[in-house]
């Protein structure tokens, strides 16, 4: 059971009475040639890698190697604990976590990329508020993530997940789509809406750049995982809600593709462009 295109991984859905994780799983086992217990347990490895990566900075700050971040996720959640959120609880521990990845990458921790590393904060900050706030059991959340990788195989496959490739929307846009389309699942969503949900992100996220500070991983990276984050979660909303995608997931990552190629070099992870040719970047620049 394979794959190449998003259409044909919703016929295996349709034609297999299968959930996108289903399907996913299958494919695994028959690309590595290997047992559906092996893949899970790789799985939920990763699980707990992005968890821990998730949780530690909200209670202790950690200062990044760059200098540039370090106590964002704790002060989003004092923030919370305080009362003080405009946000939901979901809302706001999606945000939260997804900066506390950020904060553990760039101080040189153990992090799941997924798909990047810039960009590993989005997809444990969404699945890590749900399974909180709505009690999903681990393997619960595993199929979520099987979910995710098949839109992540399709980005890949068809598309780019590099920053210098195709700007940010490409990393950050990739990784909304991807904790879209699982968080599509895990509250009772088709197929179908799942890549709604990703195509939506992908829509939102159109020709967002790259454009590091000091040409590091750290800002505005950081800010743009919580905002993934806060895309995937109404992507998914508007998906469960019954509001349709008008362009395919296939048509929108070639959209996104070719967007990507077409972005100035300034604006490919170069820091040749965006923040990070700020007065204020570049005097950040002058005193390191």
């Amino acid at each position: 059971m394979d794959f190449k295109k998003a259409a044909e991984m919703l016929a295996l859905c349709d034609s297999n009475n299968m959930t996108i994780s289903q399907v996913m799983k299958q494919r695994e086992c028959h690309v590595f040639e290997t047992t559906e217990e092996e893949i899970v347990t790789r799985m939920e490895q990763a699980w707990q890698i992005m968890k821990d990566s998730a949780t530690e900075p909200t209670t202790k700050a950690v200062k990044s190697m760059g200098g540039l971040i370090g106590g964002e996720a704790k002060k989003l959640t004092d923030h919370r604990l305080a009362q003080k959120s405009i946000l939901g609880d979901v809302v706001n521990k999606a945000i939260t976590y997804s900066m506390a990845v950020l904060e553990v990458n760039t101080s040189m921790g153990l992090i799941v990329a997924s798909p990047t590393a810039g960009s590993a904060g989005v997809l444990p900050g969404v699945m890590l508020a749900l399974q909180e706030e709505y009690n999903i059991p681990d393997d619960g959340i595993i199929d979520g993530l099987f979910n995710a990788s098949a839109i992540g195989y399709l980005a890949m496959q068809n598309a780019t997940i590099a920053g210098a490739v195709g700007g940010c929307q490409a990393e950050i846009g990739v990784a909304a789509a991807m904790a879209a389309s699982a968080a599509t699942e895990l509250m009772g969503g088709t197929p179908l809406q799942c890549t709604y949900a990703a195509s939506t992100v992908l829509m939102n996220m159109l020709g967002l750049i790259c454009d590091p500070v000091l040409g590091l991983v750290e800002y505005p990276c950081q800010n743009r995982n919580a905002s993934g984050a806060a895309n995937a979660l109404i992507a998914a909303e508007m998906a469960l809600a019954g509001i349709t995608q008008m362009i395919p997931l296939d048509e929108m990552l070639e959209c996104m593709y070719n967007v990507g190629k077409r972005l100035p070099a300034e604006f490919r992870e170069t820091a040749k462009g965006g923040c990070a040719t700020t007065p204020t970047a570049c005097a950040l620049c002058k005193s390191k």
